[in-house]
């Protein structure tokens, strides 16, 4: 009598199928498995950077993001200012409150065409420059 081993000699799966065993057999375990050993050359292949730890994350206590606002938005915005206490009007000339509305940092894109005077805790230089330039002063605090 033949041994089953020899009756299935030049058939690929042995009487057992497209699964061949049990689970995942024939994929080389489920999922993950084998990532480390036989699946090796496919993670160095495909995904290289699929293990370790790469980069890193600041401190939250040493991140800070500072609030911004650009000159030609304070100018725009000046008449609702206004009507919420950041901004007054005295003999044409405006005085805007920043650090009272939460913002940190000035910066100077777009135009001024009125005289503004400006309380913030930070200004660029070129925000400076247009303020004096349209006849408004710039106060740090």
């Amino acid at each position: 009598m033949v041994s089953r081993t020899s009756k299935f000699r030049g058939s690929r799966t042995h009487g057992r199928g497209k699964k061949a065993g049990r689970g995942a057999g024939l994929r080389g375990g489920r999922g993950n498995a084998g990532l480390h050993k036989h699946k090796w050359i496919s993670i160095v292949k495909y995904n290289p950077d699929y293990f370790g730890h790469h980069g890193f994350k600041r401190p939250q206590s040493v991140v800070t993001g500072k609030v911004t606002l650009n000159l030609s938005d304070v100018e725009q915005a000046l008449p609702m200012l206004s009507k919420d206490g950041f901004a007054v009007e005295k003999d044409g000339k405006w005085t805007v409150d920043l650090t009272k509305m939460g913002v940190d940092k000035l910066l100077g894109s777009g135009q001024v065409t009125k005289p503004l005077s400006v309380k913030v805790v930070e200004a660029s230089a070129k925000a400076e420059q247009k303020l004096k330039k349209a006849g408004g002063v710039l106060i740090k605090e």
